[in-house]
């Protein structure tokens, strides 16, 4: 399906594609047999086709020429894969030449991905149900974790997920696979899907400084985003296992902006940032914390333009950091 370019020098798109089918074809053998049709470099081609192109394997196969059908690949997708072995070995693949290019100290950052599934409803075995969005509770869903060394990412793992799985056990092993390599942790960043009280409670086990997106769960946290100005409060959350219930505390820096028009919106935007210290030697200045922990789905100004009440409407925002 790809033709190699002779090499002048540069990585060309088509020798990329090829390292990346003969590797796959070298770490996990598919057998056919002998009269089959296709074979396993075509399986990894249009696997990796589709990925490169953001597309399906289905949209793949009816675009290209000389893909084989779609039917064939996914018949041989379905039966020939074991996905835990798959999700094992992409991962050894995946660290086996990063961690020799990492610095000693990194930040790490974990997201949940869920693709909406509308097909059939009686066919959604393996995926993932949660709530409703954009028109579905079944998804395909993952968690990724990789490393970020100057605004560049560095995948070090990727996890299926099922039925069953929770943000806590996703977190629970990505926690362990980074303890098990050799780095030291700056920082962990996560996505709001991991607010919650025992995936504070591990980032605190593990004493992980971390960044995340809160939750307005509950209403002293929603008053407190509702009103007032750039200060810190203190903040906590119960949680509860198997009969046993606990409590994390947390300090939260809120941080107000002006808005000033966009997205066509006024007032003042607040970004909530709850914030617990590493160890001593790991200390960062609470400037660099709250800078680095401004996430936010919305654009703002600068802190400096917040002098005074505003005239508009408020909307408030919450990240969750600890440092």
């Amino acid at each position: 399906m790809f033709k190699t370019q002779q090499a002048d020098g540069e990585i060309h798109e088509d020798q990329l594609l090829n390292f990346l089918v003969n590797s796959l074809d070298e770490e996990v053998p598919l057998n056919f047999g002998d009269n089959a049709e296709i074979d396993a470099e075509d399986i990894y081609e249009v696997l990796v086709g589709a990925c490169a192109d953001g597309t399906s394997v289905s949209t793949l196969c009816e675009r290209s020429e000389d893909a084989p059908h779609e039917n064939s690949v996914l018949y041989h997708l379905r039966t020939k894969f074991d996905l835990e072995t798959l999700e094992q070995v992409g991962n050894t693949l995946l660290q086996k030449d990063v961690l020799d290019i990492l610095p000693e100290q990194v930040e790490v950052v974990s997201d949940l991905h869920l693709r909406p599934y509308y097909g059939d409803e009686d066919d959604t075995d393996g995926l993932y149900h949660s709530q409703a969005k954009r028109g579905t509770t079944a998804f395909h869903a993952y968690a990724t974790l990789y490393a970020r060394v100057k605004n560049k990412r560095y995948t070090l793992a990727v996890r299926r997920l099922e039925d069953g799985d929770t943000a806590s056990s996703v977190l629970a092993e990505f926690l362990g696979l980074l303890d098990g390599l050799d780095l030291d942790v700056k920082a962990v960043y996560l996505d709001r899907e991991f607010y919650d009280s025992k995936c504070l409670t591990l980032l605190q086990a593990h004493n992980h400084a971390y960044v995340m997106p809160i939750v307005r769960w509950g209403q002293k946290i929603k008053q407190e985003l509702s009103e007032g100005w750039s200060r810190v409060i203190q903040h906590d959350m119960t949680a509860k296992l198997n009969g046993h219930s606990w409590t994390v505390e947390f300090p939260v820096y809120i941080d107000c902006t002006y808005q000033n028009g966009r997205y066509d919106e006024h007032g003042v935007a607040r970004q909530a940032t709850p914030l617990t210290r590493r160890s001593s030697t790991h200390h960062e200045t609470l400037d660099t914390t709250t800078r680095n922990a401004s996430v936010s789905r919305r654009a703002t100004d600068s802190p400096s333009k917040v002098s005074r009440r505003p005239r508009h409407r408020i909307r408030s925002y919450g990240c969750c950091t600890s440092w």
